[in-house]
C-alpha cells in the first residue's frame, strides 16, 4: 500500500512541481534572456507541451494508483473521491490546453511571423493575445486544482 501511496504523491509532485518551475523559472527566463521575444516563445511553447505530457502521464499514474490502492485498503475503488475528481479536472484541462489552445497559438504564430512585429489591433495578433490569456488562465487552473489535490491527497493518509 505504501508504495501506492508513494506514486500518488509523486505522481502529484512531479506535475505541480514542474508547473511551478515553468510558471517561475522557465518562462521568465527564457523572455529575459533570449534575444527576441519570438524565440523565447519558441521555447516556451515547446516546453509547455514536454510539461502537458508529463502531466498527462503523471494524472494518469495518480488515478491508477489512488483507485487500486482504494480498492485494496476500503473495497471500493472511490472513483468520486474530491482529489480523483480533481486530477480528472486538471487532466481535462491540461488536455484543452495541449489540443486545443495550444495548436491553435502555434498555427497563428506560423501565420503571422514574429509577434512582435504585427500592431495588436491586427486581428490575428488580437486572436493570439487571446489564445494566450487562456492559455494562462488553464495553467493557473491546473496549478490551483493540483494543490488542493495534494493537501488532500497528504491530509487523507
Amino acid at each position: 500500500m505504501s508504495f501506492l501511496r508513494f506514486l500518488m504523491l509523486l505522481s502529484l509532485v512531479v506535475w505541480i512541481g514542474g508547473l511551478v518551475f515553468f510558471a517561475f523559472a522557465v518562462a521568465p527566463s527564457a523572455f529575459a534572456v533570449l534575444p527576441t521575444r519570438h524565440i523565447a516563445g519558441n521555447l516556451v511553447g515547446r516546453t509547455l507541451g514536454i510539461l502537458h505530457w508529463m502531466g498527462i502521464f503523471s494524472g494518469l499514474v495518480f488515478l491508477a494508483s489512488s483507485l487500486l490502492h482504494n480498492q485494496l485498503t476500503r473495497g471500493t475503488p472511490h472513483a468520486f473521491a474530491a482529489r480523483n475528481v480533481l486530477i480528472v479536472l486538471m487532466l481535462a484541462l491540461t488536455l484543452v490546453s495541449q489540443f486545443g489552445i495550444i495548436p491553435r497559438m502555434d498555427t497563428l504564430r506560423a501565420s503571422i511571423g514574429e509577434i512582435d512585429s504585427v500592431p495588436p489591433d491586427n486581428p490575428a495578433r488580437a486572436q493570439f493575445d487571446a489564445l494566450h490569456e487562456w492559455s494562462t488562465r488553464v495553467e493557473g487552473g491546473v496549478l490551483l486544482l493540483g494543490l488542493v489535490a495534494v493537501y488532500l491527497t497528504a491530509s487523507s493518509f
